[in-house]
């Protein structure tokens, strides 16, 4: 069985015009090229698909069934010709993309969106991971980007592009003894357990850690959730407030005497020097540039 799309094309298109010199002129071709494609594709399927009594081919019940499983298959088949074209032209085969735990508050969707609307054929993968495990993805290539803060020492080997900046707070639960002072000093805090968003790698130490005391998970919700069942205090984003008012009953943001208890970062979209970025990761790398552009 050898069948292929025009034949396909030909039978979807008699069937929607009712006749073979109706198709023929809808195709661009002679009646009588349609009308031995058609009878090619029965010997082909063994199938009689048309019943030639009248003026008009009638279609059999068999041609009904197959009509619809045509329009299907030619849709899939068109996409798989666009995909394949993308390839070529250097579409990645698969997009992964990490988003630090924090951001996942944020308009990161909108950029995956932008994406779709741009390359349907790509497959998006999305994992979110701690700020040390984001980097190393990149840099061991397992994600080709990554939505992370601003890095107080940058490694060689990656490059950014600046998107905006994102707020972090210290928290902790109103029951917390702590919760009760209108401000608290830096000692205070140092000396009460601290709920670490940090690597499941507990050889890399955690950016914004400072109590001696803390625990450590691996993403703000697991920490937020601890942080509520008074556990600990935490550093968490500022956005989870304004999405989530229920918090602001259940955690307190901390008044420090010798700083104001905001912490205020850069969110970069980052990559590898050292990965070849196909079609999609550098086309979102330029959209983002363009923003920055438009917006100095």
């Amino acid at each position: 069985m050898n069948i292929n799309q025009e034949q396909l094309l030909m039978f979807q298109t008699v069937m929607e015009t009712g006749s073979f010199s109706a198709a023929a002129r809808k195709l661009g071709k002679v009646p009588s090229a349609v009308s031995m494609s058609i009878a090619n594709l029965e010997i082909d399927l063994n199938l009689n698909l048309f019943d030639r009594i009248g003026r008009e081919p009638i279609p059999t019940d068999a041609a009904k069934v197959l009509y619809e499983k045509t329009q299907l298959l030619l849709i899939e088949m068109n996409q798989w010709k666009q995909h394949a074209h993308a390839l070529s032209n250097g579409l990645e085969s698969t997009l992964n993309i990490v988003v630090v735990s924090e951001l996942l508050h944020t308009n990161w969707t909108d950029y995956i969106t932008l994406l779709e609307q741009n390359f349907p054929s790509l497959a998006i993968n999305i994992v979110s991971a701690p700020q040390e495990d984001a980097l190393q993805m990149l840099l061991d290539q397992s994600a080709q980007l990554a939505l992370m803060f601003e890095r107080e020492q940058l490694d060689s080997r990656e490059q950014f592009v600046e998107l905006k900046r994102e707020a972090l707070v210290p928290v902790i639960s109103i029951n917390h003894p702590i919760a009760q002072l209108n401000k608290v000093s830096f000692e205070q805090m140092v000396q009460t357990r601290q709920i670490v968003v940090a690597s499941r790698d507990n050889n890399i130490k955690p950016e914004l850690l400072f109590s001696k005391e803390y625990w450590r998970t691996d993403n703000h919700h697991s920490a937020c959730m601890m942080i509520v069942r008074n556990l600990g205090w935490g550093v968490l984003p500022l956005e989870m407030f304004n999405e989530n008012p229920e918090l602001k009953k259940k955690l307190k943001i901390l008044e420090i005497y010798d700083f104001t208890p905001k912490f205020e970062y850069y969110v970069d979209l980052v990559w590898s020097r050292e990965s070849n970025l196909g079609a999609a990761a550098q086309f979102l790398i330029e959209h983002i540039r363009k923003q920055r552009k438009d917006q100095i």
